[in-house]
């Protein structure tokens, strides 16, 4: 199949939210061996809408259309996909039970307008919505498949996941098995990581190979199509050979986990625990950190200590090594990771220190980061120059240090 997904929503085209559903959706078709062909993004305009479906059919097997299944009176989509398919709208009887039960749950009134959420269009393939009220639908109109979808990303995904997904494996054109395999990359950026790997992009169509660059790394997925899983891993398998042969030096991890989680991962495995001392950062590793599920398991806590008497007052860094280094230095990064070790009593002690911007600081310019890491009774500061806007210099800092975690082998004992 190919696919174009348009996102309806004049919130969209305003700039008030970010169109992250064709993002996500993009990814997951690609994984399905589904190519995208175009985004197309349309407001609450009943005209405009059938223009987009109407150009859209015309070029694509499977039109995926997200947003404008809620109950207002700017919620089109299922009312122009009906006229489009000269189909009536009709009540999904299990949807309407679980709307009915919601409203009654909460003590209210199922208005007309709520109820819209339950209707679909006969002769299609209802889709359950897991995360909330508004069914979706599938069909097959002459020779392209439709798919609506809700906005809310949360419920997208879920209703992807769950209901889009089955459809459109039981609904592909050829009765293959898609197998795909993740390839994550660091400290090579995404052009020039291309640039090695030009000559087997361009002649690969079977596997396919698409690059994607991410917060810090950058990655490759490589999805082939066969008769069987091991004919499809056969295929993935010599592509993969010949990616490492050009670029192995800078993959840091093979599969669907980010760096994050393998990094949280092997903490687990070794029975370890770490805490973070934050400066520049904000609290920000920590976060990262707390996002991923069972982290209460291997983070023990954190410290955002901004100005330089927070540092002494909290972090214990005495006022001698402020006064001879500043805050932007080795011996303060060093400090800092040893005492929020000890006072978090973790196993791993990891520092942040230096300058977001946009100004320099203690004559240092944006972009100086230390990163201290404290493992039993030793310890080592690492130095970075970062390029780019105070938040992206923010962003890099933490990506660095769960690199570093990953990298340098801390949790084995092995950095020093």
């Amino acid at each position: 199949m190919n696919a174009e997904i348009i996102a309806v929503g004049s919130e969209l085209l305003l700039g008030q939210i970010a169109n992250t559903n064709g993002q996500h959706l993009s990814k997951e078709l690609a994984a399905l061996g589904i190519s995208i062909f175009r985004h197309t993004v349309i407001g609450d305009n009943t005209a405009r809408l059938h223009e987009a479906i109407t150009e859209a059919e015309k070029r694509a097997d499977l039109v995926v259309l997200t947003g404008g299944l809620g109950p207002t009176e700017d919620d089109l989509t299922k009312d122009v996909a009906a006229e489009h398919a000269g189909r009536k709208l009709i009540e999904h009887p299990p949807s309407m039970k679980s709307l009915t039960l919601f409203f009654e749950e909460r003590g209210m009134a199922l208005t007309e307008a709520n109820k819209r959420q339950a209707l679909y269009l006969e002769d299609s393939c209802v889709l359950e919505n897991h995360n909330g009220l508004a069914c979706g639908v599938a069909f097959k109109q002459n020779d392209t498949h439709y798919m609506l979808l809700p906005g809310p990303p949360h419920e997208m995904k879920m209703m992807f996941e769950k209901e889009g997904k089955p459809y459109l494996l039981k609904n592909r054109k050829e009765n293959k098995v898609i197998e795909s395999k993740i390839f994550r990359f660091t400290e090579i950026g995404e052009s020039t990581l291309e640039a090695k790997l030009k000559d087997i992009i361009g002649f690969q169509s079977n596997p396919t190979i698409a690059p994607l660059a991410s917060e810090g790394e950058v990655i490759i997925r490589v999805t082939a199509a066969a008769s069987t899983a091991e004919e499809a891993d056969k295929l993935i398998a010599a592509t993969e050979q010949q990616i490492l042969e050009r670029a192995g030096e800078y993959c840091y991890a093979v599969g669907e986990k980010p760096l994050i989680e393998l990094t949280l991962d092997r903490l687990r495995e070794s029975g370890k625990t770490i805490a973070a001392a934050e400066s520049l950062t904000g609290g920000w590793f920590a976060k990262k950190a707390i996002d991923v599920e069972g982290a209460s398991a291997v983070f023990a806590g954190g410290a955002v200590a901004y100005s330089a008497s927070a540092k002494e007052q909290l972090l214990g860094v005495k006022a001698e090594t402020i006064a001879s280094y500043g805050t932007v230095s080795r011996e303060c990064a060093e400090e800092m990771a040893v005492n929020v070790k000890d006072y978090m009593q973790a196993d791993v002690g990891i520092s942040f220190t230096g300058v977001a911007g946009p100004d320099p600081l203690e004559g240092h310019p944006p972009g100086t980061v230390w990163i201290g890491l404290a493992v039993d009774n030793e310890v080592k500061a690492f130095p970075l120059e970062l390029r780019g806007s105070r938040k992206l210099i923010r962003h890099s800092a933490v990506f660095h240090g769960y690199r570093l975690l990953w990298k340098e082998k801390v949790i084995n004992n092995d950095v020093f």
